[in-house]
């Protein structure tokens, strides 16, 4: 919620003139000028496409701590502004003197190998510029004394560490634009909005090998080849968050269940899906349970052994069991102000071992004189089903109608395809927590209306999109 609202003000520190301006969103990317040996890359951009600019707008309007800031004022020097009251190096310069008259609307860094003999990795930023003799005057005033390498190309000033570094990497042939790798996940992350990143994972582990463990340069021969990229964009109703990890070995076993939290009662206010847990403990256990001991810790061991002794489960099998194909947490809006709230666990896994599990465990706590929960099950064609009454165990258990619910569908996009994902209808909950709230905060909160996280993998690559919905 934090940082919905703070993108809010931080990226609409300016005014409509620049939100409903210009169209903007054309012109030279940073990665079209930085060095096409770029490890990783990061990129801001005040001049998005129009659709970016319009949504913006309409998102701090929304916003108690945006709505009046619309006098026309520029997002650059609102953001030199909140860097100027935290950074004494800069409190002698003047925005409309010094900085303006040069500084255009994207910058780009990008993270490179360590130059030959040299240990640490290279930086390279692209900052867009108006004016090149100004950008050079303005930016030594910026660096207050500080030397660094300034370079040309394309309307970006090239700032490095050395002179020599800026001129290289200004002369060289091809940019990042140019890497494959780069232009595929970028394209398949679709809009990037203001906020983009990417980084080439196996090469920043390289990077970082001497400070590993074993397990982490273990798994490192999975990365190799895997890349991740992400974006941060707007639209009238939501902000939203997407990322990709492509190019991995191994990152899932078998082809993982839908999540199907389109299936839940449309009465949910909150839920969680997970599949694949079922392949990784019965696959992985031997790497678990390592990993556990390796971490110095006997909790993990002694919880294995009164597993087995006390409640006499088989593990891993029986916790796969229960785990399940997918595993789906949710808990209803009606009966939350209640004695008697509506919560349960819908398994997607073989319901006779379920129940199996499920008695074992009650049978163990009643010998040994505990009071065992009472639960409510429903054995289904596929699924097995617990929760905190009969009445809600069978409406867990049927197709309900979350997937016609528009709140829904919009924070978790493409649901029936998802392996994993989470939503909170925040206008369902809002009671619970405005109460206890006040002016401002208090208003702003109500803007919000629902939180959604969803996402996929494959074998080889990962997807997933967080939003954060508004009213």
């Amino acid at each position: 919620m934090a940082v919905a609202a703070a993108l809010a003000v931080v990226v609409l520190g300016g005014g409509a003139v620049w939100a409903v301006g210009a169209i903007g969103g054309g012109g030279t990317q940073p990665h079209e000028v930085l060095p096409a040996a770029a490890v990783a890359y990061v990129r801001f951009d005040l001049d998005p496409a129009a659709n970016q600019k319009v949504a913006l707008f309409q998102l701090a309007r929304k916003f108690t701590v945006t709505k009046d800031s619309f006098s026309g004022e520029d997002p650059r020097q609102a953001l030199f502004d909140a860097i100027k009251k935290s950074d004494k190096s800069v409190a002698g310069l003047d925005f409309a003197k010094d900085v303006d008259p040069w500084l255009g609307s994207r910058i780009g860094m990008a993270v490179l190998p360590p130059a030959a003999g040299a240990k640490e990795p290279g930086v390279a930023v692209a900052v867009q510029v108006k004016d090149e003799a100004l950008a050079k005057a303005g930016i030594a005033k910026l660096m207050n004394g500080e030397k660094i390498g300034v370079a040309f190309r394309d309307d970006y000033a090239l700032l490095a560490a050395t002179q020599a570094e800026a001129d290289k990497y200004a002369t060289a042939e091809g940019s990042l634009a140019a890497n494959g790798d780069f232009s595929d996940d970028l394209d398949a992350l679709g809009e990037q909005g203001v906020l983009s990143f990417w980084g080439h994972l196996g090469k920043l582990a390289e990077l970082a090998k001497g400070e590993m463990t074993a397990e982490q340069t273990k798994l490192l021969g999975q990365a190799k080849n895997a890349r991740f990229a992400g974006a941060l964009r707007f639209d009238s109703a939501y902000v939203e968050l997407a990322g990709a990890v492509r190019g991995l070995e191994g990152f899932t076993d078998g082809d993982p269940q839908s999540a199907n939290l389109s299936t839940l009662p449309a009465s949910t206010a909150g839920a969680l899906s997970i599949s694949g847990l079922d392949q990784i403990i019965t696959k992985r256990w031997a790497e678990i349970e390592q990993s556990a001991t390796a971490a110095g810790g006997t909790e993990f061991k002694q919880f294995v052994d009164q597993a087995k002794q006390a409640y006499g489960l088989q593990l891993p099998d029986d916790l796969a069991t229960f785990l399940g194909k997918n595993l789906t947490v949710a808990v209803d809006s009606e009966g939350l102000d209640s004695d008697q709230v509506k919560g349960g666990v819908r398994i997607v896994t073989d319901p006779a071992k379920a129940q199996a599990v499920f008695d074992k465990v009650q049978q163990a706590m009643t010998s040994s004189g505990q009071a065992a929960p009472q639960i409510a099950k429903v054995a289904g064609d596929g699924t097995f089903t617990l929760a905190t009454s009969e009445e809600y165990a069978k409406q867990l258990s049927a197709e309900g109608e979350l997937g016609e619910n528009e709140t829904f569908t919009t924070a978790v996009p493409d649901a029936d395809a998802a392996t994993f994902a989470l939503f909170v209808d925040l206008d369902k909950v809002e009671k619970y927590y405005l109460e206890s709230m006040k002016g401002d905060d208090k208003a702003n909160a109500q803007v919000l209306r629902a939180i959604g996280l969803s996402g996929k993998q494959t074998d080889t690559e990962g997807t997933f999109s967080l939003r954060v919905l508004f009213n």
